[in-house]
């Protein structure tokens, strides 16, 4: 039983919940996806940055193959499911595998005026973005992930978020963080339509 995760590295922070297209072209990572696919098991993927890649990761799981290249490129569509922390890296084959553990959330729930609040904001800022704002579900879990993976946010904020293990903190952070860069965004906005 190999209970290694296949790790695929990336400038970016997945969330749980949250979907991921992906185009598959190097060859170590076409193998990869390949096994996946084949055994039906998830991915992580983890942040990668100039400092090496990032302790806490979240798993993929592959949707769909939305399209298969001649080449053996392909586009699939993966979403985020669950956080890990990386506790050893192991580079036996040609793409990173590492042992994990799953990151469990503190039981704590989020106030009901926060959650409404931060999905007022995202609501503001997709508006102002020009996105239309599907509202996600209040109720969800993993609402602050939602927002915030929804959002092209800073990856730092996105990672850190990612390592706190309190929805409750997380949403407290998130509408810190959207309340912060709202008016700056309205500025823009009001430029635009001058």
């Amino acid at each position: 039983m190999n209970s290694l995760l296949p790790i695929f590295p990336l400038e970016l922070v997945l969330m749980p919940g949250v979907p991921l297209p992906l185009h598959i072209f190097e060859p170590r990572y076409k193998e990869m996806i390949a096994e996946c696919l084949e055994q039906k098991k998830p991915f992580g993927v983890v942040r990668a940055s100039d400092d090496g890649v990032a302790d806490i990761g979240c798993t993929a799981e592959i949707m769909s193959v939305t399209k298969k290249y001649d080449d053996g490129r392909m586009d699939i569509l993966t979403r985020g499911v669950e956080r890990f922390e990386v506790i050893q890296v192991n580079e036996d084959r040609e793409f990173l595998q590492a042992e994990i553990s799953v990151v469990e959330d503190e039981p704590e729930k989020p106030a009901a005026e926060v959650v409404t609040q931060a999905v007022r904001l995202h609501a503001e800022i997709a508006k102002l973005a020009g996105a239309e704002p599907s509202g996600p579900d209040e109720q969800a879990g993993s609402l602050s992930f939602l927002l915030a993976g929804s959002l092209p946010l800073d990856l730092d904020f996105k990672q850190s978020l990612l390592s706190t293990l309190s929805e409750a903190k997380r949403l407290e952070a998130v509408v810190g963080y959207l309340e912060a860069i709202l008016p700056g965004l309205r500025r823009a906005a009001k430029a635009r339509w001058n």
